[in-house]
Formats: structure tokens, C-alpha cells, sequence
């Protein structure tokens, strides 16, 4: 009755009841499983389940022994999803619907996350049912009722479920009042599932050992039971069960004749005596003959091994299209199999992986800038080359600017590395063009940032204290200015050189998270994304942003500091400055934030080129364009490049010795002025102490008599202290008398007096 409870009870009696019984046979599993575990106690074999010390007359129901239990027969490699009952039946009588969800894959080997963990096959029949039991339906178990399945679209052409093939033909048309899904939405959701069962009717016309083809057989069977056989439960698995009798017939005999070899005989068998259990056990396990269900042979373990049946539904209606022999691992498949889209789905989900490259509108449009740069780079070197002789360009130092118009072009032509990836190079370039990178950059922006520091250092020291270096103001050593430029450019090579040969920049990728395309659920897109990076990536990015950060802080500052200064030696120190702040700023901020946006792709390189681009721009603008609008508009170069073909070299030793007559006169002329002004003091402390004694005079005499040394056109009474000079006070034109004389002019009035005091 496939009750557990009373298969014990009368498991019990048969037991503790003559005669002594040898073998067991149950028939629904849930029953086998509860009698093996009793009857190795007493050293029985049970035939029917896989257990110690019993046989499996009845192969696994579910996918063929020997056949990896994944979608193996579609050609995939991994695990899918099945449905209730492809397994073998479980050792306990409660439904095993399976279960979608976490540590489960669907049905094309994707995890299914735990929010869509869902009955895949719910209202599953207990064992009883499976074994056809009293609520089968024509003799095979009630059906699951994939409801849950339909309702959480798990179907269709990137689905395939593995169904048992026990249940009726049509299960799925089957009316159910708990089953709240139409005939159209079961038939819609099953449609494709491939079936695996046991083929428990010989399909092939041979004689079986009884003599029987299995035709012979179904039909005497059918005569036997009379009306509606296939409504008779165990119909389907009757052929299994007269093989299994005719395995135990050939067992015993070949048991008995082994044990009279022995000296024993199978009525000594007693529920201790283990020896004769052993025998009859081997005898089971070594029979293979031809029955009506087929080959009978059995594995090592015990188990049948039989032929599978293998089925698809296809438009409603099962269709065979193959079989698998386990016994000799051979699978014929008929080639008839139909799947919803036109092949089978994938048995994982197919990993593309892409990689993520740079725009080329932008790589173009940037190209373009950086190349129309190293043009106007080119014109600014050839200019103040070709007008070196000019006085205008030699007072700029045009060597420095010359070293800042080749830096400005070493930076923008790293532009062009900074843009190509896979796109335009294989994996063995990439770090070919990642140290192009570095070493352009690097050595780019030493020359044309160090050239324009060097400048404004030299004039923050020479003019901020201006009594100590007033000496160092009348000469200018350009060594001195280009040794500071090779110190920068030199501590740039060797910790590029150091970088490179300790740890080199390589290719590196970076992994991004899948993306699903929206046209198909069996591909994920990988994306991936070059780099060039080395070990110590962020250490060696510290000390060169730290160093090259410094300098620009100190760029900044010395340029503020020095806005207000003027001089001739170094005549386009502002316009420097200007550089300076403008390329400070843009360093300082384009830094930082290509590393935040290492990741994006188009957003860092647009960054960090631009950069590059717009810093050179206005270095060249703000140096160079000024001095071609002065030549040009003011005819300079034209004037002394005239006077220099005229007097040759001797125009400019001229100059310079005209220059150093005009300083030596114009220091003889401070010393002369220095004297005058003390003597100046001196008269006219004199002319206050005059002016006190005729106040007092003049406050004793009323008549306040005009002193007689003074002019008609002056006031009687003068302020006492006045702090203003006088130029027509007697004793100061003879002041000036002396001093015509010592200057060796010939005159002398106030207003030449009012010079020299000046």
C-alpha cells in the first residue's frame, strides 16, 4: 500500500513468522527505503532500492547513469536546471519540488539571486504517487503543476528543464482546482522540456531468456489483467519486475550449486549467518542475461543498467529523439530535436569581453591642436633664433626662451602617445608608448617650466634686497642660469632612468562590472580598460607630483614677488610670470584630476592633453607674440640690423663703452650733489639763526626798519623757520657762483640750483 507504517508492521511479522525468509521485495520507495535499513539488521537483501546490501532491479529514474547529470546531452558544460524527480527517489517520503535560489542554477547556469527563489515545480506527489500508487493517473504518478515557472517566466528559448518521464503523456492538460494557470499558459511553459526514463519494454525483437519477445509479453500480460491494463498500477514498470524475479531464480541457483561446493545448502540460511547473504549477493550482482526489459546487467554497485529513454515535447506531443546505453556508454540521438529560437540555449552565460578605447573624434580633434602647437612651437624658436642679434631679443635671454620652445614642443607631441591604446597598438607596443609618455612629459616640462623658473628666481635674487646684490645687478653670468635648467632637466632623467630600470611601466587591465545586453540574456559584456602602470605606481607618482608641485608653488610666489621689479637684463621677466601662473594653475588642478578619473577613458585623456595643449599655448602666446609685435610694428630688427652690417661688431663695443661713461658721470654728479645738499643744510641753518636775531631786533624798535641786505620785493618780517629755498639770497648765489665755477659752466642762476638739488 506503499505506507511506510504498514510496511513495518507486516515487515515485523514476517520476521518473527516461519519460515526463515531470504530475500524482500518492496515496491514503492518510500517502503524500500524504511525496509533496507531494517533488513541489513538480519542480513536480508532487498531488491528494489540503492541501499547496503540490496539490488536495484529499478534504475535510477532521472537522467541515464553514466551521462553527467547537466545538459551533457546538449552538448553544454555546465550544470542546468532541473525538475522534480532527476534524481533518485530521496530517502524520505515528502515532496522534493526543486528549489531555484541561492547555491541553484537556472536553467542557462546562471545563480539565481535569493528574491527569485521560487517552487520550480510546485505540488509535487509524494513517493507513493511516483511508484503508482492509488492517485496515479494510468498508471503513472500525478504530474507536477509548474505554476511558479510560468509566472516567473523561467521558460522559453533560453530555458530547458529535465522533467522525470513517468508522468501521463498529457499531464500538463490535466484539470487541477489548485493549479491557477490556464491549458495554454502549462502547455506555453513546458513547451521544449526534455523527459529522461528508463525503457522498461525492450524496444528491440529479440528472445529473452523466457523465451518471450517483449511484445509476447505485453500481450499475455494484457490478457491476463482484461480490461484498460494501462489503468492497472505498475503496468508501465510490470516488464522490470518479471526480469527482476528471473534474476532472483538464476541468483539462487547459482548460490545453491556454490554452496555445495561448501558443504552447505540455502535452507541453512539464518538471519546471523552473514556467509550465505554474501553469496547470494554476489550471485545478484554477476547475473546478465537478455529479458523482456532489455539487457539485465548490473554495475558494481548494484545497480540496473538499463537503456534511457530520452523525449522532448515538441507542439504538445512527446517525441522520441534518443537513447542512452549505459552498459555500453553509448548515446544514439535521432537529430529530431526542436528548440523555441532555433538552438539549444546556452548552459552558461557566454562572458564577451570588451575593451573600452579612447574616442577617435577626440583623439583627432586633439591631435590637431597639439600638432598646430608644435607649429607655432617651431615659428618661435626659428624667430628668436634669425633676430638673436637683435638688443630687444639678447636682453630676454633668447637661449632660455629657446629651451622653452623646445620643451613646449616635447610636451605636446606626448599628446600623441597619451592617445593611443588597443585600438591603434598591439599588447607588445604598449609599454614602448607608455615610456614615450613618461619621457616626453617629463623632460617637456623641465625645459620649458625650468627655463621660465630659472628666469624668475635669477631676478627675485638679484632684486629684492636691493643694497646687497647691487653688484650682482651690473652683471649678468648666463651660465649660471643654464646650469640651473640642466640641474632640473638632470634630476628628471635620473629619476626617469631609476623609474624605468627599478620598476617599469607595463600593461595593465582594469575589469569592469558586467553589463547585460538588452537583446540577449545568454551573453554578459565584459568591459575592459588599458592602463600603464607599474608596481609602485602610486610612489613613484608621489615623488614626481610632489618635486613638480613644489616648483610650481615656488613659481607662483616668485613671480608675485617680483611684478613690481624692472630691469633690462632679463626684459620679459612679467611675461614669464604670466606664464608661470597660468601653467601652475593648470597643472595643479589637471593632476589630481586625472587620477580621479583614471577609469574614464575620455574624460582623463581629455583632461590631461588639453592641459597640455592650452598650458604650451600660452606659454608661446605670452612669450614670443610681444616680441614679434614690437620688431615688426616698431622696424627694429631693421634699424640695427642696418647699423650692425655698417659698423660691424665695434657698434656694440661702442655702446657699451658710451654706457659705462654715462654711469661713471652720473656717480661723480651723486658725489656733487651729496656735498651740495649738506652745504645747502648748513647755510641754511645760518639764515635761521640771522632771521631769530632780527626778530628780536625788530621786537625792540618799533619802527620795524626793512633790513637793508634783503631785496625791495621781499617781505619784511619772513617766516622764522621757513622750510622752503630762496634762490635770490645773496649768500646763495654765491653758493652757486663757487659751484659754476668748479663745474666749469659759465653762469650760474637759481633754477640751475634747483637741479642740482634735485
Amino acid at each position: 500500500q506503499c505506507d511506510p507504517g504498514q510496511a513495518t508492521k507486516y515487515l515485523y511479522e514476517l520476521l518473527y513468522n516461519d519460515p526463515i525468509k531470504i530475500i524482500l521485495m518492496p515496491g514503492c520507495s518510500s517502503v524500500s527505503t524504511l525496509v533496507a535499513e531494517a533488513a541489513r539488521m538480519w542480513n536480508l537483501i532487498v531488491v528494489r532500492n540503492h541501499h547496503h546490501l540490496l539490488l536495484l532491479l529499478l534504475p535510477p529514474r532521472g537522467l541515464p547513469r553514466g551521462v553527467p547529470r547537466d545538459t551533457g546531452l546538449l552538448g553544454g558544460k555546465r550544470g542546468g536546471g532541473t525538475g522534480a524527480g532527476d534524481t533518485p527517489p530521496p530517502v524520505t517520503p515528502t515532496p522534493a519540488p526543486i528549489t531555484l535560489g541561492s547555491g541553484w542554477m537556472d536553467g542557462v547556469g546562471r545563480r539565481v539571486p535569493d528574491e527569485r527563489r521560487v517552487t520550480g515545480w510546485d505540488g509535487v506527489k509524494s513517493d507513493r504517487q511516483r511508484d503508482g500508487g492509488k492517485d496515479s493517473v494510468k498508471g503513472k504518478a500525478a504530474a507536477p503543476r509548474p505554476t511558479q515557472v510560468y509566472k516567473e517566466k523561467l521558460y522559453g528559448k533560453k530555458y530547458v528543464w529535465f522533467l522525470i518521464g513517468w508522468y501521463a503523456d498529457n499531464w500538463f492538460r490535466i484539470k487541477d482546482p489548485a493549479i491557477n494557470c490556464t491549458e495554454a499558459e502549462m502547455a506555453e511553459a513546458v513547451e521544449g522540456h526534455v523527459t529522461t526514463e528508463i525503457v522498461m519494454l525492450n524496444p528491440e525483437n529479440t528472445r529473452s531468456i523466457s523465451n518471450m519477445t517483449s511484445q509476447e509479453f505485453i500481450e499475455k500480460l494484457q490478457k491476463r489483467l482484461g480490461k484498460n491494463p494501462e489503468e492497472t498500477g505498475g503496468f508501465q514498470e510490470a516488464p522490470l519486475a518479471y526480469d527482476a524475479i528471473w534474476a532472483l531464480a538464476l541468483a539462487l541457483n547459482k548460490t545453491s550449486a556454490e554452496l555445495v561446493k561448501k558443504g552447505l545448502r540455502l535452507e541453512d540460511f539464518n538471519y546471523n549467518n552473514k556467509n550465505i547473504t554474501d553469496e547470494i549477493y554476489r550471485a545478484l550482482n554477476s547475473s546478465a542475461f537478455e529479458g523482456v526489459s532489455g539487457h539485465v546487467v548490473f554495475d558494481a554497485s548494484g545497480s540496473r543498467m538499463a537503456w534511457t529513454l530520452i523525449e522532448q515535447l515538441q507542439g504538445g506531443v512527446y517525441k522520441k529523439i534518443g537513447y542512452y546505453d549505459s552498459t555500453k556508454d553509448n548515446l544514439s540521438w535521432y537529430n529530431n530535436d526542436k528548440w523555441i529560437g532555433g538552438a539549444p540555449p546556452a548552459d552558461y552565460t557566454k562572458v564577451i569581453t570588451t575593451f573600452r578605447f579612447l574616442s577617435q573624434k577626440l583623439f583627432i580633434s586633439v591631435s590637431v591642436l597639439a600638432s598646430l602647437g608644435i607649429l607655432l612651437a617651431i615659428i618661435c624658436l626659428a624667430f628668436n633664433i634669425y633676430n638673436g642679434h637683435v638688443r630687444y631679443i639678447q636682453n630676454s635671454q633668447p637661449y632660455l626662451n629657446n629651451m622653452t620652445a623646445v620643451g613646449c614642443t616635447l610636451a605636446l607631441a606626448a599628446v600623441f602617445p597619451l592617445g593611443l591604446d588597443g585600438y591603434h597598438i598591439g599588447p607588445g607596443l604598449f609599454p614602448f608608448v607608455c615610456q614615450a609618455r613618461l619621457w616626453l612629459l617629463g623632460l617637456g616640462f623641465s625645459l620649458a617650466y625650468g627655463s621660465m623658473f630659472t628666469k624668475i628666481w635669477w631676478v627675485h635674487t638679484v632684486f629684492t634686497k636691493k643694497e646687497e646684490k647691487k653688484e650682482k645687478r651690473k652683471t649678468l653670468e648666463p651660465w649660471k642660469l643654464y646650469a640651473t635648467v640642466g640641474l632640473l632637466v638632470g634630476l628628471d632623467v635620473v629619476t626617469l632612468i631609476i623609474w624605468q630600470i627599478v620598476d617599469p611601466l607595463h600593461r595593465t587591465i582594469e575589469e569592469f562590472t558586467k553589463e547585460e545586453p538588452k537583446t540577449d540574456t545568454d551573453v554578459s559584456i565584459l568591459p575592459q580598460l588599458e592602463h600603464c602602470s607599474s608596481t609602485k605606481m602610486n610612489t613613484w607618482l608621489g615623488i614626481f607630483y610632489g618635486f613638480k608641485g613644489l616648483l610650481l608653488l615656488l613659481g607662483i610666489f616668485l613671480a608675485y614677488e617680483t611684478k613690481s621689479v624692472s630691469t633690462e637684463k632679463i626684459n620679459d621677466h612679467r611675461a614669464v610670470g604670466m606664464a608661470i601662473y597660468n601653467v601652475a594653475v593648470l597643472c595643479l588642478i589637471t593632476a589630481p584630476v586625472t587620477m580621479i578619473l583614471s577609469s574614464q577613458q575620455d574624460a582623463a585623456f581629455a583632461f590631461a592633453s588639453l592641459a597640455v595643449v592650452f598650458s604650451s599655448y600660452i606659454t608661446l602666446v605670452v612669450l614670443f607674440v610681444p616680441k614679434m609685435r614690437r620688431l615688426i610694428t616698431r622696424g627694429e630688427w631693421q634699424s640695427e640690423q642696418q647699423d650692425t652690417m655698417k659698423t660691424g661688431s665695434s657698434t656694440n663695443n661702442n655702446e657699451e663703452e658710451k654706457s659705462r661713461l654715462l654711469e661713471k658721470e652720473n656717480r661723480e654728479l651723486e658725489k656733487i650733489i651729496a656735498e651740495k645738499e649738506e652745504r645747502v643744510s648748513e647755510l641754511r641753518q645760518q639764515l635761521q639763526d640771522r632771521q631769530q636775531l632780527r626778530s628780536r631786533r625788530r621786537s625792540s624798535n618799533p619802527s620795524h626798519e626793512v633790513d637793508n641786505h634783503f631785496s625791495p620785493g621781499l617781505s619784511a618780517a619772513p617766516a622764522p623757520s621757513a622750510p622752503f629755498y630762496q634762490p635770490n639770497l645773496p649768500l646763495v648765489r654765491c653758493l652757486v657762483s663757487e659751484q659754476a665755477d668748479k663745474l666749469g659752466r659759465g653762469n650760474c642762476d637759481g633754477s640751475r640750483v634747483h637741479l642740482l638739488y634735485k
